[in-house]
């Protein structure tokens, strides 16, 4: 019958337990805590990709969602190695040689020749109806030619 004893973590009897609140606030600060750390531990290739503009950071972002989905950890890996590893960019040189190229046969275009629809139509009403035909050079077979009968 002395409350005045009773130990800290105790109770008292009007009904508020310090303890269970300090510890409930503290429980939800660290939840709170860890799930900010994984996420930020989780993103860490994509943002390793995106701050060195990285050309395959679509592809790491990917790996990191699917490693989140599917809680397999070899995809958050690979995307950590694809984020680290420089890949060379080759569309950039290939784009400026297809440009001069299209610059080059632009400047030295053949002149055109008329297709057979326009020399057809040029060509008088009697040419159309009977077109001359190329006569056929005789073949000699290749023995006659070279002196054997």
């Amino acid at each position: 019958m002395a409350p005045h004893h009773l130990p800290f973590y105790l109770a008292p009897g009007s009904g508020v337990d310090t303890l269970m609140v300090v510890m409930g606030i503290f429980l939800i600060g660290t939840v709170l805590w860890v799930g900010t750390l994984y996420w930020k531990l989780h993103s860490l290739p994509e943002r390793m990709a995106h701050k060195s503009q990285k050309l395959q950071f679509e592809f790491v972002a990917v790996l990191g969602l699917i490693s989140l989905f599917t809680h397999m950890h070899i995809f958050w890996i690979a995307g950590l190695l694809l984020a680290l590893v420089d890949l060379p960019d080759f569309s950039t040189p290939l784009t400026r040689i297809a440009g001069s190229v299209e610059k080059i046969a632009d400047n030295e275009k053949p002149p055109e020749e008329p297709t057979e629809e326009e020399t057809t139509a040029t060509q008088p009403p009697a040419a159309k109806r009977a077109a001359p035909v190329a006569a056929k050079p005789a073949t000699v077979p290749a023995k006659e030619a070279r002196g054997h009968v």
